[in-house]
């Protein structure tokens, strides 16, 4: 393992999953990762290793984002590679350069984008540091306008939903409770979360939009709890039966796991510069129990 001095940066990107089998490589595959990683070896091809990505939350196939984050350390030669003047073009400082040569990479009309890099504050970690992720799901009902330009990234349904009961099916599942029936489970993974905010809005073009926000999501839980409500806006079940079919722990049938199109990931919260270590040593330390 390589003991050499490092400088941690941190990455802000936008991307639209449609056409990504999620965030994480997979052999075959294309991936927000891969292609973020393949992009970082291409600048830093004499610079020795590639570095690697770590991110906030892994993304499914499919599912997009607005401010998703992620950290790569750089040795000293990367740093000071990024800093070398090409042209006539003089570099402001490394992170601008790393987003701008990202992007030039990506070309002229991507499908994912680094918004920002910056040099990270000391204890910084894009995963552990986190203290909260906020998703957004948006669901066009018959009462809503079938806008054929955000197809990608809405779910559509025949059903006026409504609103209201969703709303109330929402607010009744938050807190720090065992998700396990809105997760798909993983070995070795916990489905106790805290539910910090969720809640519905109609946009005005009619559009349904769930708002969700929690410490952090196991696998599927937005696209479930978005499912239940919908089953819930749909009738076909009562607003209580959400928290009943939560404490049950167990999957079920009750209700489906929406579709990936209609999800994206928001912002990702991190505490003070001063918390940053110490959320990263809490979270590690709940991860692996």
């Amino acid at each position: 393992m390589s003991t050499q001095a490092t400088t941690r940066f941190r990455l802000d990107i936008a991307y639209q999953g449609t056409d990504f089998n999620g965030w994480a490589i997979q052999p075959g595959q294309r991936t927000v990762q891969g292609e973020l990683e393949a992009a970082l070896a291409t600048i830093f091809r004499r610079y020795g290793e590639t570095p690697h990505l770590v991110v906030a939350g892994r993304t499914d196939a499919g599912v997009h984002a607005l401010g998703q984050v992620a950290h790569l350390d750089l040795t000293d030669a990367q740093v000071a590679a990024l800093l070398k003047p090409r042209g006539h073009q003089a570099p402001t400082d490394a992170g601008t350069t790393l987003a701008r040569r990202l992007n030039g990479i990506f070309g002229p009309v991507p499908d994912v984008v680094v918004t920002g890099a910056s040099e990270a504050p000391p204890g910084f970690d894009a995963r552990f540091s986190a203290i909260w992720r906020r998703y957004e799901y948006r669901v066009a009902d018959s009462a809503s306008l079938r806008d054929p330009l955000q197809r990608h990234r809405t779910s559509w349904l025949p059903a006026e939903l409504d609103l209201d009961t969703m709303d109330r099916a929402a607010v009744s599942l938050l807190g720090l409770h065992d998700f396990a029936s809105y997760c798909k489970p993983r070995e070795g993974s916990t489905t106790i979360r805290t539910l910090q905010n969720f809640g519905w809005r109609r946009d005005p073009d009619g559009v349904l939009v769930a708002s969700v926000q929690a410490d952090a999501f196991c696998h599927s839980m937005v696209r479930a709890l978005v499912g239940g409500c919908v089953t819930v806006g749909e009738g076909k079940l009562d607003v209580a039966d959400l928290a009943t079919l939560r404490d049950e722990r167990r999957r079920t049938s009750a209700f489906r796991v929406m579709p990936a199109r209609g999800l994206t990931l928001i912002q990702v919260g991190y505490p003070e510069d001063v918390g940053l270590a110490i959320r990263a040593e809490q979270t590690r330390a709940l991860r692996s129990l």
